[in-house]
């Protein structure tokens, strides 16, 4: 009897392994393909691709332990992904599961859907576009490359110092988005580099985010129940963040109070940031239902730090890479920046870029959309249907399971692309007349697509021309010997080890 039992569990077992043969994500008994998944987190997004490319529609379908209400498909059809970005966009929201996930981020605009979501776009799109805020947004931007980068880039060169250039670009983008957001520059991105609590703290909340998606739910709430693992780190970034966000939104009040700030002032960028419109002036225009209070307050400037710190410094970091591993397209960045910029004044030691100068840059627009296309900051996207439905794939969707975009995977699929979908080329991006091509977000998701297309694009793409004109024409930037480039798993891809550099001045620069 024993005998029989033995050989029928032998007989299953070969079955499952002849089924599961040469297959990446292989289906376990009763625990499905988790075991597969967490055996290749440290390189994910690889596995994805390859996974996603092998299958029917570029669809794949993950099955999670039967213990679990763990149920994926993964996508990067773009067909499946216009109908839910945008043709049937009601039925796919981010849902209660999201919001759950995500629940450091409060009621803000990335977790909210419905009547909610609409008007924090409406107020948020109102603000961002005014052009007391963009005036503000080029003063910053300058400011700190004049008087945050080019200080510690001219340090490090002068004394030879293998530097974390991704460090630095967090640094940037974190000093210029609290001054952007709150009006107050924390003043990180300096000689001595000091030490950021907030920022450490939204990297740690982060990676718990991320492992939120890979473990079952049962598992990381029970983490959280004790207190332990990532979901201790989780709780402890979320005090520190509530701490500091709180500081500044206290500060805010008291100098309004105080400064008796006019928002008529139509000639004062010192005062534009965010915070400030949004205690002065969002009563103008919010409904009787939505309360503006210090809790509203903490939601949004959390979601706008994250998204203003993160991607903008994700997409930095890639792009230098990129370019600095690749010297023809450097070149060329190199000799459309010369074209567009007058001689030197006499005695001037470093050629800085003003908004209309990198306005003008076309090369240097298509070599960044080529590194968002490799290498997208957010390089996962994740929906819940409403409704039972079935995609353009064919694929059957429930209200129970995940749908997963892999932004990373896409931009490496040859029927998307091409066949030269891995090479590195800026002009996939220029028209034979020389001028920028547009391609559809459905296929090109690093902002976003339907109605949730990213509102703050120009605020990225105006930072990152600032930061990438000024560092290629002024310094030559290598990557340090036998230092290892490979993605983070996280919400945000980020190099695992950051981006160790050499930088020198460039001789000819002028």
């Amino acid at each position: 009897m024993h005998l029989e039992i033995l050989l029928a569990f032998l007989w299953f077992l070969g079955l499952w392994a002849w089924r599961n043969y040469k297959t990446l994500a292989w289906n376990w008994p009763l625990f499905g393909m988790l075991p597969s998944l967490l055996l290749n987190i440290g390189h994910i997004h690889e596995i994805c691709t390859e996974i996603l490319g092998k299958s029917r529609r570029m669809t794949f379908r993950f099955k999670g332990p039967w213990f679990a209400s763990m149920e994926m498909l993964g996508t990067v059809d773009p067909a499946n992904v216009h109908y839910i970005m945008s043709a049937s966009f009601q039925n796919f929201p981010k849902g209660p599961k999201f919001k759950e996930i995500f629940d450091v981020l409060g009621e803000g605009i990335f977790n909210s859907d419905s009547d909610s979501w609409k008007y924090q776009r409406k107020i948020a799109r109102a603000l961002i576009s005014h052009r007391r805020f963009y005036k503000y947004l080029v003063k910053i931007s300058i400011e700190k490359v004049e008087r945050g980068l080019i200080p510690v880039l001219e340090m490090v060169s002068g004394e030879n110092k293998v530097v974390d250039l991704q460090d630095l670009f967090q640094r940037f983008t974190f000093d210029t988005t609290c001054a952007l957001v709150t009006g107050y520059d924390p003043g990180c991105l300096s000689l001595d580099l000091p030490d950021v609590p907030f920022s450490k703290a939204m990297d740690e909340a982060e990676e718990a985010i991320f492992l939120r998606h890979v473990l079952p739910e049962w598992l990381w709430k029970l983490q959280r129940w004790l207190g332990i693992g990532s979901e201790k780190k989780m709780s402890r970034a979320w005090s520190v963040l509530d701490s500091v966000i709180g500081k500044y939104i206290a500060m805010k009040h008291e100098e309004i109070i105080k400064g008796g700030h006019s928002e008529e002032d139509e000639n004062d960028a010192d005062r534009a940031d965010l915070l400030t419109f949004y205690i002065n002036g969002v009563d103008e225009t919010r409904n009787q239902d939505f309360k503006c209070d210090d809790k509203f307050l903490r939601d949004t400037i959390l979601n706008l730090m994250i998204a203003g710190r993160d991607t903008t410094s994700s997409a930095l970091t890639w792009f230098m890479w990129l370019v600095s591993t690749h010297p023809k397209v450097e070149d060329r960045i190199r000799n459309e920046l010369s074209s567009i910029i007058s001689p030197p004044e006499e005695g001037e030691k470093r050629r800085d870029f003003k908004v209309e100068e990198i306005n003008k840059l076309v090369y240097m627009h298509g070599a960044l959309c080529e590194a968002l296309r490799l290498y997208p900051p957010v390089p996962f996207q994740h929906k819940e249907p409403l409704q039972k439905d079935i995609l353009p794939s064919g694929h059957y969707v429930h209200p129970k399971m995940k749908v997963l975009f892999s932004l990373y995977a896409m931009g490496r699929m040859e029927s998307i692309w091409g066949k030269d979908c891995l090479e590195f080329k800026p002009e996939r991006w220029i028209t034979e007349r020389g001028t920028i091509k547009h391609e559809p977000s459905y296929k090109f998701l690093a902002f976003n697509a339907g109605p949730r297309t990213c509102i703050g694009k120009e605020v990225a793409f105006t930072q990152m021309k600032a930061v990438a004109a000024t560092v290629i024409h002024n310094y030559e930037v290598r990557v340090a010997k036998g230092h290892n480039v490979s993605p983070n798993c996280s919400i945000i891809l980020y190099m695992r080890d950051g981006l160790k550099v050499r930088v020198c001045k460039r001789r000819s620069s002028m």
